[in-house]
């Protein structure tokens, strides 16, 4: 073989021996698009967007222990607000330790260590003097209790049980061969109101129980729990 001939085979193995390798590296290293100038916007989960009705729900839920509705009791709050004193509270959100009721003055206290942390004008039975004696008297009771459960679905807007009647207060009736009664609750608004807003804010009109604005009454919701301590005086 001639010499020129030797150098032209060379130089075409080397020649297709570079081709393959462009084409491994083209392979291998696949080409990377420019950046675009706008930012493609980033797909929600449906999940998310499902999920989110069933976390405001548990939230709604946890923040009034037993359960009222967040939507209800915000709606019920503002509507009432406006047509109610509302309540007097010192600055930030303490909870009760104990509560107190002052008939004549018509106002509620929940104090913690001995110090009032906020207060609320209440309305009371349609007989509100003296202490409750019987079944159908309209009085409030009067003496030292403790709440006793709590109801998100009673007639009125929220309720919270008083322990009304004990032992003192079974035996006094049965004396007179009279029922003690029972049912005791602070609580709001009627759900259904079968009088004027004016009349509810100004008059005594339970039966015997203590009621409050429905601003307020998710403000004691809050703060307050079942087995505190109520004192009830004239």
């Amino acid at each position: 073989m001639r010499l020129t001939d030797c150098f032209s085979a060379i130089v075409l193995v080397v020649l297709a021996f570079g081709l393959s390798s462009r084409v491994r590296a083209d392979k291998a290293e696949p080409e990377i698009p420019a950046a675009s100038d706008s930012t493609a916007p980033v797909a929600t989960p449906a999940t998310d967007a499902a999920s989110q009705p069933a976390v405001a729900a548990v939230a709604a839920d946890e923040s009034i222990a037993a359960g009222a509705g967040a939507a209800t009791v915000a709606a019920s709050a503002s509507g009432s607000a406006a047509t109610t004193a509302g309540s007097v509270a010192s600055a930030g959100f303490a909870d009760a330790d104990r509560l107190v009721v002052h008939k004549s003055k018509r106002r509620l206290e929940l104090l913690k260590a001995g110090a009032v942390v906020a207060e609320y004008p209440i309305r009371l039975g349609l007989n509100p003097a003296g202490h409750k004696l019987h079944e159908g008297d309209f009085r409030t009771p009067e003496g030292h209790y403790y709440l006793s459960r709590r109801n998100p679905r009673s007639e009125f807007f929220l309720s919270i049980g008083v322990s009304y009647p004990n032992d003192a207060d079974r035996r006094r009736a049965r004396g007179n061969g009279k029922k003690p009664g029972g049912s005791i609750m602070i609580h709001g608004l009627p759900n259904v109101p079968r009088k004027p807003a004016d009349y509810y804010a100004h008059n005594d009109w339970t039966d015997g129980c203590i009621a409050v604005s429905n601003s307020d009454m998710v403000d004691i919701w809050l703060r307050t729990k079942v087995g505190l301590p109520i004192e009830i005086r004239p």
